[in-house]
């Protein structure tokens, strides 16, 4: 009886602390064990018909976001990883319009090419063209809803940039 009633606390105490150090990471990273600094260079803007910020605002955003989410340190000196790019559209144009109709829909869209460049192993440096949309009701005015559809479409873009650099696939 004596056993039972050990083994009948003991377990449950056990499982609670297997259990408690059991994680499961949700977007893990991945940093080569040698790189301890990253640079953003300033993104340009060559988006006809842009805000003339955007490029400014990217870079901004995109620096901070590797900051927040890595242990990198930022440096412009010597960096270990590097990205530089281009706002190259910055398009509006109607949803699906139809002969004679006025379409219900407008979608802003934003495409930025990205180079990234490890200068440790040049195997893992790649270019690629990041692009992502979003609409919004065709009576409003663009410059009424253009801050916020631009900052949810940076948020995206930088989420899938640094999923290219950092995720494990």
């Amino acid at each position: 009886m004596g056993i039972r009633r050990i083994s009948f606390i003991w377990l449950p105490l056990a499982l609670i602390c297997v259990a408690a150090t059991c994680s499961v990471k949700l977007g893990d990273i991945n940093i080569p064990p040698y790189a301890d600094t990253y640079y953003v260079e300033q993104f340009s803007n060559n988006a006809p018909s842009s805000p003339p910020e955007l490029g400014i605002d990217f870079s901004e955003l995109f620096r901070d976001k590797v900051r927040r989410d890595t242990r990198l340190v930022y440096s412009e000196t010597n960096p270990d990883l590097e990205f530089e790019g281009v706002i190259q559209d910055f398009r509006v144009t109607a949803v699906a319009p139809t002969a004679g109709e006025q379409t219900q829909f407008s979608r802003l869209t934003i495409r930025i090419s990205v180079d990234f460049i490890d200068n440790e192993d040049e195997s893992l440096n790649w270019t690629q063209a990041f692009s992502h949309d979003l609409e919004f009701p065709s009576d409003q005015n663009l410059l009424d809803v253009q801050e916020d559809l631009i900052n949810q479409i940076y948020d995206q873009i930088a989420q899938d940039i640094f999923q290219k650099a950092f995720g494990k696939w």
